[in-house]
């Protein structure tokens, strides 16, 4: 039981710590500057991509896309720049983490 108890809160760590880097990494690509998880700023709240996307086919690579080359139209009058000091690996990585808020 004790070794279980250990193993669980071992892997609840190197989750966690996952999705704080996710979150650092976002903060780090000036993504928060109009983004936040729970709310609408100047782009739609991570939640509210991750309920639009969920169960789509193809979601995770069209916004690996538009993170990299940027977008208009799905969210409203305001595009989405283009980040080109972020990498394909990177914005896969981030992609991930917004699709998992809920």
């Amino acid at each position: 039981m004790k070794r279980s108890l250990m193993l669980l809160m071992a892997v609840s760590a190197l989750v966690s710590t996952s999705a704080f880097a996710q979150a650092d990494l976002a903060k780090a690509k000036n993504c928060m500057a109009c983004h936040a998880i729970g709310t609408k700023l100047v782009g739609p709240a991570y939640k509210d991509v991750a309920a639009k996307y969920a169960g789509q086919k193809g979601a995770e690579d069209k916004l690996v896309q538009k993170v990299m080359k940027g977008g208009s139209g799905v969210w409203g009058p305001v595009p989405m720049p283009a980040n080109p000091q972020v990498s394909e690996a990177e914005a896969r990585s981030l992609v991930k983490w917004v699709l998992a808020q809920k």
